[in-house]
């Protein structure tokens, strides 16, 4: 190996040195865990730019209910009742 540093030159026999002491027995992710993740995260990527898409779709702004408003005003019409029969104050 010709023009090779000396720091190259450790790196490698480093490298061949693991290399032989991976086991061949042991089973590794490999490429198809490899490409089974990628497939993963391209899925999860496409549904948050779906999901991001339909949550600017969606309008926040409530109407008021009518129902509910009629419901508010109600107890306010039945006060004026409850004094004149005497339920409001108590006489002492």
């Amino acid at each position: 190996m010709p023009d090779m540093s000396a720091s190259a030159s450790l790196a490698m026999t480093h490298l061949v040195s693991f290399a032989k002491e991976v086991d061949e027995d042991k089973v590794t992710p490999g490429v198809l865990g490899f490409i089974v993740f990628a497939a993963m995260a391209l899925a999860v990527w496409a549904l948050m730019k779906s999901m991001s898409r339909h949550m600017n779709r969606v309008d926040f702004t409530q109407v008021p209910d009518p129902k509910a408003e009629q419901a508010e005003t109600e107890p306010a019409a039945t006060e004026p009742e409850a004094e004149a029969s005497g339920q409001g104050k108590k006489q002492g």
